[in-house]
């Protein structure tokens, strides 16, 4: 029985670290629209996102929140953000916004630059903002997009989000072909075979 309570506690605790990721989330997306500081959700969140739209059920959880703004535009994004109760810090050449005082790096709003390669050695830049549309409650890159920045990426959780993106039928075999190699043959190998 006491297994069984224990169990619970963690399952709660999941489900409440997932809520707490969607209220940031809200929160910077909202403190941004209001401030008329223009970004797109990317990464985990707008994986979600566009999963959602064709089955909630698929949708996997996140445990920070990307955001992709222009460079030009980080002290209006730091203005909002702060306005908020998050806190700017500058680690490992990346720009993160933590939630408060206890707020955890890995937890946060990591902040992502339009048209900029993420590492030096990236062959690709990211997406401009104007690959991005109007989701219900906050601005999402395009799925193309997303994609392409996923492909760049390529890690194994970026691999895993594409394979949900294919799994709900969003990517089919017409899509390698919109990308120069290397990235349409890395998308052609999780279409073959998703499971390697």
């Amino acid at each position: 029985m006491a297994e069984t309570a224990v169990q619970l506690i963690g399952w709660e605790r999941a489900l409440m670290a997932a809520e707490k990721v969607k209220e940031r989330l809200r929160r910077a997306t909202r403190a941004l629209d209001s401030a008329g500081v223009p970004y797109a959700v990317v990464g985990g969140n707008a994986v979600a996102e566009w999963v959602a739209r064709v089955d909630e059920d698929a949708v996997r959880n996140t445990k920070d929140v990307d955001i992709l703004v222009r460079r030009e535009d980080f002290d209006a994004v730091k203005i909002a953000l702060e306005s908020v109760g998050f806190l700017h810090h500058h680690l490992l050449d990346i720009e993160v916004f933590i939630d408060g005082p206890q707020g955890r790096p890995s937890g946060g709003i990591h902040l992502l630059f339009a048209n900029e390669k993420v590492k030096p050695d990236d062959e690709y830049q990211l997406p401009e903002l104007d690959e991005s549309e109007r989701a219900v409650e906050f601005q999402v890159a395009t799925l193309e997009a997303i994609l392409r920045m996923k492909l760049i990426a390529w890690r194994d959780k970026d691999r895993t989000h594409i394979r949900d993106l294919i799994g709900v039928g969003l990517i089919d075999a017409t899509w390698p072909a919109r990308f120069p190699p290397p990235l349409g043959e890395r998308l052609q190998q999780l279409l073959d075979d998703p499971d390697g």
